[in-house]
C-alpha cells in the first residue's frame, strides 16, 4: 500500500480504525523531509497491512499544533488508537524497519493494563 495523505478531519478516524498506524508530519521546504520520504514510502510497500500516513503541517497547521509537533519530519506511531511512538528526526530505512517489527510486537493492551494496574495501588 501506498501512503496515504490525512487531512485532520481524517486523522482520528485514520489511526482508531487501523491497527497500526504511521504517520510522517512533514513539510514541502523541509530537506530533511524530502530525504526521508522515499525510505517511508520504501516501508509502506513492504507493509501494506500497515497505513502510512503523512500530514503536511503547511496544509495541516492546527492538526499539527494539536499533535505538538515542534520540528520536522516527525513520525509518530499509533497501535489500537494509542501513541506508542512520537520522534522527531528522519529514521535510516533499517531503523524504520526495526520500528515496525517492535511496534507489531508490542502488546498496547498489556501495557494499558500494567500503567493502569500501577495508577490503583
Amino acid at each position: 500500500m501506498a501512503t496515504k495523505d490525512i487531512t485532520a478531519e481524517e486523522f482520528n478516524d485514520t489511526i482508531n480504525d487501523n491497527e497500526i498506524v504511521l504517520v510522517d508530519f512533514w513539510a514541502s521546504w523541509c530537506g530533511p523531509c524530502k530525504a526521508f520520504a522515499p525510505t517511508f514510502a520504501a516501508s509502506a510497500e513492504a507493509h501494506p497491512d500497515v497505513v502510512f500516513a503523512k500530514v503536511d503541517t503547511e496544509a495541516e497547521q492546527e492538526l499539527a499544533a494539536a499533535a505538538d509537533i515542534r520540528s520536522i519530519p516527525t513520525l509518530m506511531v499509533f497501535k489500537k488508537g494509542k501513541l506508542v511512538f512520537n520522534q522527531a528526526g528522519a529514521l535510516p530505512p533499517a531503523a524504520l524497519e526495526e520500528l515496525v517489527q517492535k511496534v507489531r510486537e508490542f502488546d498496547v493492551d498489556a501495557a494499558i493494563a500494567a500503567q493502569n494496574d500501577g495508577q490503583t495501588e
